[in-house]
Parts: C-alpha cells; structure tokens; sequence
C-alpha cells in the first residue's frame, strides 16, 4: 500500500503467509478435492479399505470415510474443515460420511471455472442457496413413507447401510443386532414420565428417545467366532463378585444398586483423637464395626439377592453379607455409565445413602444374575430382564482390529434405524436420488437467463460423482452406465440406480435398496453449505511469528490446479 508522497507503507507483518483473492479460491478448492480424492474409493459394496498407522505405532482398518479421515493430520485450513464435515455428519445421523466429502469435493471443483468465468462468488452462493431449496423438494417427492413397526422393512434399510461396510459378510446378524439395540433403549413420551408403559406388542410411534449412546453399550471380547455376536436382554459388565464363597449364578435376583461405599466413615478433615485408656481405642474400633453392621443390617432388611456399588466394599461388610439370609452378592467400583444402564434394565433405583433405600428402589425385572469367563476375564451378566430399556450388545471376533471395526459398523446400522424411526422416509439408494436431483436442477437451469443457471448447473454435473464413483469402484463402465442411467431419469424414472456390485443400472425398489431421507437430506445440506463457505474465503493469513518453523498456510503448488477439472467418466 502506498502513503500519499508515494512511499509505500506496510500495515501486516512481513513474516506471516498470505493468499488473496483467487489464489486463495483455488487453494482452498484444491485442498477440498485431494480430501475428497483420498476417500473416493471407500464409497459402494465393492469399497477399498485404507489402511492408517496412527501416532501411537497401532493400525486402523477401515473403509468408513469419517474414521479415516478423523486420524489423518492435515495442515490445510480448508482440508481441516472438510474433515469436520464427516464429524458432523456422524454426529448428526452416523451415515453418509464418505458421500457428503465426495460431494462437497466436487461441488467446489465444479465451482473452479464459475470463479474463472468471473461470475461473483456472492451470486455462485445464493444460486447454491435455491439448488439446495430444490434438491430438498426433490427429495421429498420421491421418497417413499415406510413403516417403522414391520421388522422386514426396518431390516432392509438396516442392510442398505451395512452392505457398504466389512460386516457385509454377517450382514443379517448385524442387522437384527441393531435392530433389537434400538427397540430395546426406544422410549415413549409416557413411558419416560412414568405414565403407561410402552407396549411392546402395540406401534410404538410415539417415540421420544433413543439414546444409544448412553443406553447400548458395545462390549468387545475378542476370541470366539462373529457368529457368537449377540444383544443380551439385560446388561453385562466387566467385574466379578468381591468374595469367593458369593453366590456366581442367582435366578430372579433383588437387585440394590448404591452409589455410597459400604465402608466406615472416615473424617472429613484430618482429626486427632487422643486416647488415655486402651479400652478407648477398643470402643473406637468397635463404633467402626458397628457403623459397617448398621449399614449391611439395613441392606438386609429388604433381602436382596444382589448389590452394586460405584464405591468400595471393605471386607468386614463382605463378611456380613455373607452371614446375611440370603448371602448377598456384592460387586463394587461399577461405573457410573454402567449403573445407569443396569437401573434402565432391572427397575432399580440407584440409592446414594444406604438410609435411604426404600422397598420400590429395589430391582425386580432381571431374570438371571451369572457371572462367566470370557477369555481371561470375569464378566457379571443381567440377563433375560423382562423389558429392559438398555442393553448391551456382546460382540465376539477374531481380533481386536475386526472388533474395532465391526463396531463402527454397527453404530452407523443403529444410528440409520434411529432416524428412520424419527423420519420413516425412504430415498432410493446406490446414486438415484442424487441422480434424479441432478436432472431437476439441469432442469431448473435451463429455465434461468444469464449467468444465474451456470450454478444450477454445477451442482447437477457435482452430484454425478456418486452413481460414476459407484460404478468406477466397481469396475464397470461409467459413460455407459451414466448415460443410460440419466436416461432412465430423464424419462422419468427416478427410481433407477447404479448396482453397486455388477455397475448394472436396476430398479432400487426391486433390488431393496432404500435408504433413510433423513441421511440423504444432511449430506446435502452439509456439502452445500460448507461449499458456499469456502468459496467466501478470500482471504488466507497465516498467524505465525516470522521466527517461528515454516508452516503457516499449506499452499499448493500452481502446476496442481490444472488437475482440479472436474473428473470426467473415465474408461
């Protein structure tokens, strides 16, 4: 910048890195599409694992792009926002991770030659903004309603999320995993308030919560065969019983669940007792006992088969308990996550003085209480509860690396049920819906004058990327799949997709692959909308000392932007 007697004049420090105006587009787009391009091949049935070794020298297996992409260091500013797009994504309803950084990769490669054209990138969003407006209606015209209480509806969306995964091979198995998880942790309105329980035989639409988070634990033992997998009707938890001689195996048990130790009381602060006769410290030992006594008399008063405690219990109680009629069982430092669930299971409620325990606290619903060997380690079940509303799902494979990822998979299958449970909405999967939106929007461009439809445009040639990625991932031909597959909808047919195992284009509705709206609505909500925020940049700096290492703004050498064109079918 130059002071008015000609002089220049620097405002910003010299050290810092700085990209403008186009410069910065294009870094950013780049950066966006060699993000995409790395979990391009994760996407469809016939999806490539990657293989990450991360910081600590351990491996990642896996073909689930928000897992992938969530160990990868990056140091672009743009590729950062793009990795947490797959987060959200997750977050938000745990499927379309691949597909919503595929997309938002090529929406802004598409974007490239609208900025080289000088459209203004205010006018190349609001046009995104009304595309995003017409997918939406587009999505809702071809969706089909689906009915949440027919298992055999429920288990075929299911598997349209873990066709795509490791898991295929059991795919029934996981599928009726997820299945039972979420009717097991679903809750009414009602029920929740304590007003009516929630049928089990009845539809249960009224449906306020599913927490699968807090309310399924996933419980990975490794050894065993996958086929041993299974969703206890109860919960299990990594501890054994405090002393030998308790009972291990205790049908219909009473169950109190504590959140006090069942110890003596020590001080609260640091107390100095002096004692002038030996008979004194006797007594002082004896009030100990006695405070121990009093607390395990008042526990079995109300004849409880079993207890657990997030605290200790001393030995002098164990010993008690034993004496107790009937012995009581004791299993201390339970988890608090773990009590939670063990009170949804059984009915109990969890008690924080032993004073106050009333007989409507005590846990009546668990059928069998047994504690058995799995591996090297002890493992308390509560089975066979009669309507536990949280539940474990047992998880039983060759090694830790499978299990890891037998896990993800099921989280996306659960989280999929739970959003059709909220939104029983199905799209047409294997690249319909995104291809039927690209032909209403090529549509819809074809109708505006000017440069207002350029945009328009964009979007529809972006969202091709998913039906071509199918196909190429599989190997077939994607200029002839394509073509024929636009046809189809052109006609009309939007039910018409890409098989993503043969690169064939059928009818989804006869090859039973629907998948959840409500994912197809986040992923273009999300890939629109961080385009539209990376193409407000204009501006890189980077905030770093001149003194510090090198390293501000990552930018990309000016030979790479020729390789951003769009990508065009390949043979």
């Amino acid at each position: 910048m130059a002071m008015p007697g000609g002089m220049p004049m620097m405002v910003m420090n010299t050290g810092p890195e700085r990209q403008q105006g186009r410069k910065a587009q294009t870094a950013n787009i780049v950066a966006a599409k060699t993000v995409a391009d790395v979990i391009r091949t994760c996407l469809g049935p016939k999806a490539m694992l990657k293989m990450v070794l991360d910081p600590m020298g351990g491996i990642l297996l896996t073909n689930d792009g928000h897992a992938i992409l969530r160990e990868i260091d990056v140091a672009h500013p743009a590729a950062k926002s793009m990795i947490e797009l797959s987060r959200t994504q997750d977050e938000e309803v745990g499927d379309g991770t691949t597909s919503v950084i595929i997309i938002a990769g090529e929406i802004l490669a598409y974007s490239l030659p609208l900025l080289e054209r000088h459209i203004h990138p205010v006018v190349i969003i609001r046009a995104f903004k009304g595309a995003l407006e017409e997918a939406l209606e587009t999505i809702k015209r071809i969706s089909v309603p689906v009915d949440v209480s027919s298992e055999k509806d429920m288990l075929a969306i299911i598997k349209t999320s873990i066709g795509t995964k490791f898991v295929s091979r059991w795919s029934d198995l996981m599928c009726h995993l997820a299945l039972d998880a979420i009717k097991t942790v679903a809750v009414t309105a009602e029920a929740e308030n304590g007003l009516v329980g929630s049928g089990a035989g009845g539809k249960e639409l009224n449906i306020k919560t599913i927490d699968i988070k807090r309310y399924a634990r996933v419980e990975k033992v490794p050894g065993g065969e996958i086929e041993e997998s299974r969703v206890l009707k109860g919960v299990m938890v990594n501890k054994d019983v405090t002393h030998p001689k308790m009972r291990r195996r205790i049908e219909n048990p009473r169950i109190i669940l504590l959140d006090c130790p069942l110890e003596y009381k020590k001080g609260e602060s640091q107390t100095n007792i002096e004692i002038s006769k030996e008979e004194d410290w006797n007594r002082f030992l004896q009030i100990e006992e006695e405070q121990i006594k009093a607390m395990c008399d008042k526990i079995a008063e109300f004849k409880p088969d079993v207890v657990f405690t997030e605290k200790g219990v001393s030995d002098l109680a164990q010993h008690y308990f034993l004496k107790a009629d009937p012995p009581i069982t004791a299993i201390r430092r339970v988890r608090k996550s773990d009590n939670n669930r063990i009170a949804r299971a059984v009915g109990a409620t969890i008690v924080n003085r032993v004073e106050d325990i009333r007989d409507s606290d005590v846990g009546t619903g668990c059928g069998l209480f047994h504690i058995e060997k799995l591996g090297d380690e002890y493992f308390t079940f509560l089975d066979e509860c009669k309507s536990p509303k949280a539940c474990t799902i047992l998880l039983r494979g060759p090694s830790k690396d499978i299990l890891n990822e037998i896990d993800r998979n099921l989280a996306d299958a659960m989280s999929v049920a739970r959003n059709v449970v909220f939104n029983p909405l199905l799209a047409p999967g294997g690249g319909a819906t995104e291809m039927a939106i690209s032909v209403a929007l090529e549509n819809k461009a074809k109708t505006l004058h000017g440069v207002a439809g350029a945009p328009y445009k964009a979007i529809a040639d972006a969202l091709e990327v998913i039906p071509r990625t199918l196909v190429q991932n599989c190997g077939g031909n994607a200029i002839r799949a394509l073509t024929e597959l636009r046809a189809k909808h052109a006609a009309g047919e939007n039910m018409y997709g890409i098989d993503g195992d043969t690169g064939k284009v059928v009818d989804m509705r006869k090859y039973g692959l629907l998948e959840s709206a409500s994912v197809k609505i986040q992923t273009l909500k999300t890939a629109i909308e961080s385009a539209t925020l990376l193409l407000r940049v204009d501006d890189i700096v980077s905030a770093r000392r001149p003194d510090e290492q090198r390293g501000g703004v990552q930018t990309m050498a000016d030979g790479q932007a020729e390789d951003l064109q769009p990508d065009g079918p390949q043979m």
